[in-house]
């Protein structure tokens, strides 16, 4: 019983126990880190910066850019400095932090992207009306929405979680601390916190999956509507970078949480936890700013206005 009351830290799991690998995982997650930081940065910043793209669509372009900066910062650092210190430690109230985070931004992300398709068939579907259904109240009310969303299913969730003991062992099977990883280490029964879980997931991304797919119905219904090519075109390149974003997420997502536990192996896990939590911020710049002309055209006059600055001074 004492194990279980006095319980402190967990042992997180790394790529490999060789060292020249933990250096070179530390390195390629360095490049990675800095790549999404810099990307949504930029975003955030073409965004803030450029008056043409004050708009909902940029609008929620930039609050994913934000969200998407402090996903990867809550589980790559800590795996970073892990790997760079031969360490696999991490404290119980930090374990606690980190699970409450990754699913408040994972769920907040996940709502947000439906409220972008939702959005996009507002824009291609009822034009004459998008000012008054989008209006800037409304965006921040949705935006607050994906928020408050995404705290209320952590907390539920993070705290059916510790409320249980942890006895079996002190190494959770992956890189982050993960719910489907603390309860294989559950001293006690967890199948209704299993249960709870596969229902939540399977509801809301039944739920989710639906939205986005009868808004994109609607939408592609519209846009093929549209006489000019140059007109079909504009709309796709505002809709695809979306869709691949949130197949990728939901999928890797509903691959690692609903395999039954006799298929599952703890590198399979591993590299469907970096595809659900580290790919999305470090692709959702490059997709929606290599397929989108405006984000590309607000980057280079910044750009180019930065070089003048410069070289005027």
């Amino acid at each position: 019983m004492s194990n279980q009351t006095t319980l402190t830290e967990f042992l997180l799991l790394g790529f490999s126990d060789v060292r020249e690998l933990q250096i070179l995982q530390f390195v390629v997650f360095l490049v990675v880190y800095l790549a999404a930081l810099v990307g949504n940065l930029v975003i955030i910043m073409v965004v803030a910066l450029n008056r043409q793209l004050h708009n909902p669509m940029y609008f929620f372009l930039g609050n994913l850019s934000f969200l998407d900066i402090c996903y990867i910062s809550v589980t790559v650092p800590k795996s970073m400095a892990n790997s760079l210190t031969n360490t696999k430690l991490i404290s119980f109230s930090g374990c606690v932090a980190q699970v409450f985070l990754v699913l408040t931004l994972a769920f907040a992300e996940t709502i947000l992207l439906v409220v972008m398709a939702y959005d996009r068939y507002v824009a291609i579907c009822c034009p004459l009306h998008y000012r008054v259904l989008m209006n800037k109240m409304t965006c921040a009310q949705m935006a607050s929405g994906c928020w408050i969303s995404g705290v209320l299913y952590s907390a539920m969730h993070t705290g059916n979680t510790f409320r249980l003991s942890f006895c079996r062992s002190k190494v959770i099977g992956q890189f982050f601390c993960d719910i489907r990883q603390l309860l294989k280490i559950s001293c006690y029964n967890t199948l209704a916190n299993e249960i709870s879980v596969i229902v939540c997931i399977l509801f809301f991304g039944f739920l989710f999956i639906i939205s986005i797919f009868v808004s994109y119905i609607h939408i592609f219904s519209t846009i093929l509507r549209i006489p000019s090519a140059q007109g079909k075109y504009k709309a796709f390149s505002t809709c695809l970078p979306h869709l691949i974003v949130f197949s990728l997420f939901m999928s890797t997502t509903m691959f690692t949480y609903m395999r039954p536990k006799s298929k599952s192996s703890l590198y399979q896990d591993l590299l469907a936890a970096v595809f659900y939590t580290v790919v999305p911020p470090l692709l959702n710049p490059m997709v929606y700013s290599l397929r989108n002309k405006e984000i590309k055209d607000a980057l280079g006059k910044m750009l180019l206005r930065v070089v003048l600055i410069k070289n005027a001074s």
